[in-house]
């Protein structure tokens, strides 16, 4: 299938691995232009040159901290004036620390909400001038499943990360007319560097209690979730926004 992706120019942030990896991976196998940051130079390095041995568009790597306002506008104009434009933009960023809800402090919940939902919002506005002025875009937001289901041990996201669901929501209206859609993406359990930091002492043992709750029985990897995001930024899904889709391998099963 060929979602019309080829010559568009996508943002990525926070690239370099795991999930906005897979997805820049995949939206370069459609032969979009890929702009990815990330924080580490030698991390966004290797993930470049990934990224562009997997298509035949332009790769641009910047070091960024996506908590940098200043350093998220300087990309955004950076990659628009090299790439020509910008008409897909993915917003990514590190997740708060696990534990439960009444282990943290007011400074930790205000902390969360610095680096897992502003630098999203921040992004996104930032880049909303050049999807309106190219007349058809797609914004996408990486959350997680915890915007639909708080699980006990994500206390922090449990909070923080459902307000991405008002900011997505709130801009659907607005931008329809622009031919701008707007999506959540909630993963859940996939096998990246931030849930192997997770696995302790019994990697094993934490992996089987990860997978337990999965009726596909695995977890998600990268690619999994890369073709997920590829889709809702390709033109088949021009009919599809103000979703919050989850890819968790069927782990919630509510009825909302």
């Amino acid at each position: 299938m060929d979602l019309g992706l080829r010559g568009k120019v996508a943002l990525v942030a926070a690239g370099t691995s795991g999930l906005g990896l897979g997805t820049a991976l995949a939206l370069a196998a459609e032969g979009a232009h890929v702009s990815l940051c990330g924080r580490d130079p030698d991390r966004l390095a290797g993930a470049a040159a990934k990224v562009d041995a997997a298509g035949p568009g332009r790769v641009l790597a910047s070091v960024v901290d996506v908590t940098d306002e200043a350093a998220v506008a300087a990309w955004v104009g950076t990659t628009s004036a090299e790439l020509g434009g910008v008409q897909v933009v993915v917003t990514n960023g590190a997740g708060p620390p696990p534990g439960p809800v009444t282990a943290f402090g007011p400074s930790d919940y205000r902390s969360a909400l610095e680096t897992s939902l502003l630098p999203h919002i921040g992004l996104a506005l930032t880049a909303l001038p050049h999807l309106r002025a190219a007349g058809w875009g797609r914004l996408l937001m990486i959350a997680s499943e915890t915007v639909k289901q708080p699980i006990p041990r994500y206390g922090l996201s449990n909070v923080v990360r459902v307000g991405l669901l008002g900011f997505a929501k709130s801009l659907v209206h607005e931008l329809g007319a622009a031919g701008v859609t707007v999506n959540v993406l909630a993963p859940g359990y996939h096998r990246t560097p931030a849930v192997e930091r997770q696995l302790g002492a019994d990697p094993d043992a934490t992996l089987a209690g990860f997978v337990s709750g999965i009726p596909l029985g695995r977890l998600g990897d990268a690619a999994d979730f890369g073709a997920v995001a590829a889709f809702l930024a390709g033109d088949q899904a021009g009919f599809v926004t103000g979703e919050v889709l989850l890819v968790d391998g069927g782990s919630y099963r509510g009825l909302d």
